[in-house]
């Protein structure tokens, strides 16, 4: 059954505009509270969430509209202020809270924000408390009587809390003395974090994009755009640059010489030392947009590998299905379960830096061997974009351009879930006939949808 607000991470939308208002925010926390608040989430006890957000100006509203509901419906609420998502994450499980709540739109620009939940073992909400909460929406919003009220209360420590988590996930044995790191935090939830995390284990750190104002996050900084990292990492002579997304999930990486990396070669990196140390758990799960060239270089090295549908969300659960501890997007969220309940920047980055120092490699040589297929996307505006995918004319489009890649190759359409359009994907050995393929299918859904 579809969900009327809650999406593929939580409730999304532009500050001010349906449903990210401070009155819906507010019934959203009433709603939570009230499910949170029963027996089969409390064992008796009352109930307690951790609020945490990034450092987007809409923050300070949405924090107490969504604190208030939650006191209505009687839950204690901790307040952690501007923190990753992550953190929020690993102090809802640690805490022993009933839940955890992020006020973030990620890497969107400022203008948007949203709210994404966690459950008391540190991960996305189960499928069943997300339709409650929306049945709970449905109800009046009432309030409890005063005797019954939550309270609220600031946790001070919580930055040093999750630093300290972070220095843990790395190897005791191993530092990072005698490395120059650039680390981007994007102006938002890491940035008084991320740098002292690097610090802390012995790397000089340079930081960049660490001063936030409430209206620059993500803009022009962080994994989404990565030129200024580029730049100071040459400007600076680094060995390695690090960036960040706005809530901290999403981590891309650049080489000494400036050149940048994906999360599909950095999951390479991890999994290839892990196979190499002989840790190596079950398999690795990518999504419908990891590079094909990934997925041929687990088979050389015999790791199985599986698709999940594009979203960490879908990445997790194919973990849990499968019991394997690894696995990302191309985007940069990557997930390392044996580490963190959830995705996670800065210790996805640990885990690079762990394979790169153990084995005394730079990026560049311990990516080496990955040599990405060329990957073109298309993004057509069309108004029912499922509805094209099993247009004849559309089905004969791509089953020329798999022809034409003969096996070295795939091609892949896939509707957006947040805009109306149809993305036309495809990969291949050889880019101009990848662009070529990609360009006719293209073609084909423009000329429907006109």
């Amino acid at each position: 059954m579809s969900k009327k607000y809650f999406g593929t991470d939580g409730v999304r939308g532009r500050v001010g505009a349906h449903p990210i208002t401070p009155q819906f925010v507010m019934q959203l926390g009433y709603a939570a509270g009230k499910i949170l608040a029963t027996a089969e989430h409390t064992e008796g006890e009352r109930a307690a969430v951790i609020i945490g957000k990034d450092t987007r100006i809409s923050g300070y509203l949405l924090e107490s509209a969504l604190e208030a509901g939650l006191i209505a419906a009687g839950i204690d609420v901790y307040l952690a202020g501007p923190i990753p998502t992550p953190a929020v994450a690993y102090l809802a499980r640690t805490l022993r809270l009933q839940a955890g709540i992020v006020i973030s739109a990620s890497h969107n620009p400022y203008e948007d924000n949203g709210i994404k939940f966690f459950s008391a073992q540190g991960t996305k909400l189960p499928d069943a408390t997300e339709h409650a909460i929306e049945d709970q929406l449905d109800l009046p919003m009432l309030c409890n009587d005063s005797h019954a009220l939550g309270k609220a209360k600031r946790i001070n420590d919580a930055v040093g809390r999750y630093i300290e988590f972070c220095k843990s996930t790395y190897p005791s044995e191993l530092n990072l003395r005698g490395l120059k790191i650039v680390v981007d935090c994007a102006h938002g939830a890491t940035y008084h974090i991320a740098r002292e995390v690097f610090h802390e284990l012995g790397a000089d750190v340079v930081a960049i994009g660490a001063t936030p104002n409430g209206t620059n996050i993500n803009d022009g900084y962080g994994a989404t755009a990565p030129k200024n990292l580029q730049a100071a990492v040459l400007e600076h002579h680094a060995d390695v640059g690090i960036a960040l997304d706005g809530d901290g999930d999403r981590l891309v990486m650049v080489d000494a010489a400036g050149v940048l990396y994906d999360g599909d070669q950095l999951l390479y990196v991890i999994a290839c030392h892990r196979q190499a140390q002989g840790v190596m758990s079950g398999g690795v799960v990518g999504t419908l947009m990891t590079n094909l060239a990934f997925e041929h270089a687990m088979q050389k090295l015999a790791i199985p590998f599986k698709r999940a549908k594009v979203g960490d969300r879908y990445v997790m659960e194919v973990l849990q299905e499968q019991g394997w501890q690894l696995g990302g997007e191309n985007s940069g969220h990557i997930i390392c379960l044996d580490k963190h309940s959830t995705g996670d920047g800065i210790i996805a980055a640990l885990q690079v830096l762990h394979a790169l120092r153990a084995q005394g490699l730079s990026l560049a040589a311990a990516a080496s061997e990955l040599r990405m297929y060329p990957q073109v996307l298309i993004n057509v505006k069309v108004a029912k974009a499922s509805s094209l995918l099993d247009n004849a004319a559309v089905k004969a489009a791509v089953t020329a351009a798999e022809t034409a890649l003969n096996g070295k190759g795939r091609v892949l359409l896939r509707p957006s879930g947040t805009e109306p359009l149809l993305r036309v994907m495809v990969e291949g050995e050889d880019r101009a006939l990848v662009e070529t393929c990609a360009k006719k299918i293209a073609d084909v859904v423009r000329g429907l949808a006109a």
